[in-house]
């Protein structure tokens, strides 16, 4: 099966689900600065993966792979740091790193399909 639209990549669905969850748990936080940064690193994730999508060589979609792989390392770290400051529970943090961990592995499986074709 071929991927049409980046729309149907499904660590694409997933980061956006993490943005949304992402934005959900911190939109009441005070600490405006690292609302704002794990916010904006979390969307990075599923913008990285669409426009890499859309430049239509494998070598441009490899390369912003890696770029949402790093955003998605971004926003695991913290969350680490945001259960060490209580700014979340444990359970929904440990709950958002594994989503995190997921949508890593899928990136890096998508990498590895990439390059080894």
């Amino acid at each position: 099966m071929s991927i049409h639209k980046f729309e149907d990549i499904i660590a694409w669905q997933k980061s956006q689900n993490l943005a949304v969850s992402i934005y959900k748990n911190f939109n009441l936080s005070k600490d405006f600065g690292f609302r704002d940064q794990i916010t904006r690193a979390s969307v990075s994730i599923s913008n990285n993966i669409a426009e890499g999508f859309e430049r239509g060589s494998n070598a441009d979609f490899v390369r912003f792979l890696y770029i949402a792989l790093a955003s998605n390392s971004e926003v695991r770290s913290m969350l680490y740091l945001s259960k060490k400051l209580n700014y979340l529970q444990c359970d929904i943090a440990d709950t958002l790193i594994e989503m995190s961990n997921e949508i890593s592995r899928m990136l890096y499986g998508l990498i590895k399909s990439m390059t080894n074709s």
